[in-house]
């Protein structure tokens, strides 16, 4: 067998883009190593402080619970929807689309307000507390990157026989979904919930002006005052997402199961 070489503009492309991926990240990590006495390399001042500061795991976990609740609402809503406009009402995919592109035009600056007026009066559980309204805005967020995931998902697929197959079979509507048609689009749907997790560790804007303590409007507060333990933090967050969808991707994959004769009833 003849072996393949990697063309050499492949090999320069590959170091520019780790170079631009890794020099920053190295550049953070060595001034996050500073002493914040000395301001001399190298101690872990700033990751001490920052790990033994309460309000750091406070608003990890209100960010991380916050981006489970998303992408659980997300895929509730959009995989159902989904699945019947690509099976039954093709036509309304362009409008579908179209709905999907409207939090790309408008702010965040706008949304927020827009929410906090449609919403005010409505219960404390729901309007003063995170889980209730930023769950809301997030979801909206979200809408474009898990809509455009699964549509291309449904179309990787062919929808219409598997369907026709599983009912054939004796399954219901519920069945069809959860057992046929979820497995086939799983990568879809986690690509999609990959990114619904980094908007919402991210989001800044909406949490800010609602008045919710999450983690990057504690990162924004740490960042005002305390520079090496602002890049510590900017380390730490970056770990902690990707770890987190490295958690979601074991997950999402769970264990092989053996093929199956005929749906279950």
């Amino acid at each position: 067998m003849r072996r393949r070489w990697i063309a050499p503009s492949a090999v320069v492309w590959i170091i520019v883009a780790a170079a631009f991926f890794l020099i920053p990240l190295v550049a953070t990590l060595l001034f996050s190593l500073r002493s914040i006495q000395t301001n001399k390399c190298c101690s872990g001042d700033a990751y001490s402080l920052i790990i033994h500061d309460h309000q750091f795991w406070a608003t990890i976990r209100v960010s991380f619970v916050l981006s489970l609740e998303t992408i659980v609402i997300s895929l509730l809503l959009f995989v159902p929807t989904t699945y019947w406009v690509h099976l039954k009402l093709p036509r309304l995919r362009p409008v579908l689309g179209f709905m999907a592109l409207i939090p790309f035009v408008v702010p965040p600056i706008v949304l927020v307000v827009g929410l906090l007026n449609l919403y005010k009066g409505a219960p404390d559980w729901f309007y003063a507390k995170p889980y209730g309204f930023l769950a809301t805005a997030y979801v909206i967020l979200a809408f474009p990157y898990m809509y455009f995931s699964l549509d291309a998902g449904f179309r990787s697929i062919d929808l219409h026989t598997l369907t026709e197959a599983s009912q054939s079979l004796g399954a219901s509507w519920r069945t069809t979904l959860t057992r046929v048609i979820l497995p086939n689009i799983r990568a879809a749907a986690l690509g999609g919930s990959f990114l619904t997790l980094a908007i919402v560790m991210g989001e800044f804007t909406i949490a800010s002006l609602a008045n919710f303590k999450t983690f990057p409007t504690y990162i924004q507060i740490v960042n005002e005052s305390q520079p090496y333990q602002a890049a510590a933090l900017a380390l730490l967050s970056f770990l902690i997402v990707w770890a987190a969808m490295l958690a979601l991707l074991f997950i999402g994959r769970g264990r092989p199961r053996p093929a199956q004769v005929a749906a279950t009833r």
